[in-house]
C-alpha cells in the first residue's frame, strides 16, 4: 500500500510529538501568564518529557519510524529545553545567571544543530556509530551508551525542571527535597555541557574534513 504525506504526518509517534508541543507550550504560557499556576505548569513540562520516552517506543512498537519523526523530535526537545532555560533566567533574575541561561541555550542548540548537520552531510545517523566514528571518545560514549546517554539527558533535564520547582515553592519539604535531587541531577548536567562543547568541535571537524576531502576529489 502507497504511503501519502498525509499518512506520515499522522503516525501515532507523530501524533505523541504534536501532544507534547502543546503540552510544553502550554506549561510556557502558565509559566509567563499565571506563576501561581506553577505545579500545573511543571506537571504539563514534565508529561511532555515523558512523552519523549513514549514516542520513541510507539515508532518502533508500530513500525512508523520517520526522518519528519525524528525532525519533531529533536526540534521539540530543542525549543522545549530552550523554553524552560528561558523561564528560568526570568525566576532567578540576576546578570550572571541570565548569562549562564543564555550561554547554555546557545551551546545546546549550536552543538545539536552542528551534529545533526555534520551526520546528515554523511547520510548517517546522528547517534549512530557509523555517524560518530572519529569523533571525540566522549562524544562516542555519549551515544553508544544508553544509560549514559540517559543519564546525561535526563539528569540536565530534571537539573532545570528542580530549578524551576525550587524558584516557586514556598513548602520547605519540597525546597529540601528539590535540593536534594539536584545533587543527583547537576553532575548530568555538568557532563551533558561538556559532552555538548565536544560534540560541537567535533562536529565541526567532521564538516571541515568533508569539505577538505572533496576538494582534494
Amino acid at each position: 500500500m502507497t504511503t501519502a504525506p498525509k499518512d506520515v504526518l499522522l503516525y501515532i509517534p507523530n501524533l505523541i510529538g504534536y501532544v507534547r508541543v502543546l503540552m510544553t507550550l502550554a506549561s510556557f504560557v502558565l509559566s509567563v501568564y499565571v506563576p501561581s499556576q506553577w505545579v500545573l505548569a511543571f506537571m504539563l513540562y514534565l508529561g511532555s518529557f515523558v512523552g519523549d520516552l513514549f514516542d520513541g517506543i510507539a515508532a518502533r512498537k508500530f513500525n512508523q519510524c520517520s526522518t519528519f519523526g525524528g525532525l519533531l523530535d529533536m526540534v521539540t526537545d530543542r525549543c522545549s529545553t530552550t523554553g524552560l532555560l528561558y523561564i528560568l533566567s526570568g525566576e532567578y533574575d540576576t546578570p550572571s545567571l541570565r548569562l549562564i541561561f543564555l550561554f547554555l541555550i546557545i551551546l545546546d542548540i549550536s552543538s545539536h544543530w552542528c551534529q545533526m548537520y555534520s551526520t546528515a552531510s554523511l547520510q548517517t545517523h546522528h547517534k549512530s556509530d557509523e555517524g560518530n566514528e572519529g569523533r571525540v571518545f566522549l562524544v562516542r560514549w555519549y551515544y553508544h551508551y544508553y544509560y549514559f546517554f540517559g543519564y546525561c539527558c535526563v539528569g540536565t533535564e530534571f537539573t532545570y525542571i528542580l530549578l524551576y520547582a525550587l524558584a516557586n515553592t514556598v513548602d520547605s519539604d519540597i525546597k529540601v527535597l528539590c535540593e536534594r535531587a539536584l545533587f543527583v541531577c547537576i553532575p548530568a548536567c555538568l557532563v551533558k555541557q561538556v559532552v555538548n562543547v565536544f560534540q560541537l568541535s567535533s562536529a565541526c571537524h567532521a564538516v571541515a574534513t568533508h569539505d577538505a576531502k572533496l576538494k582534494n576529489r
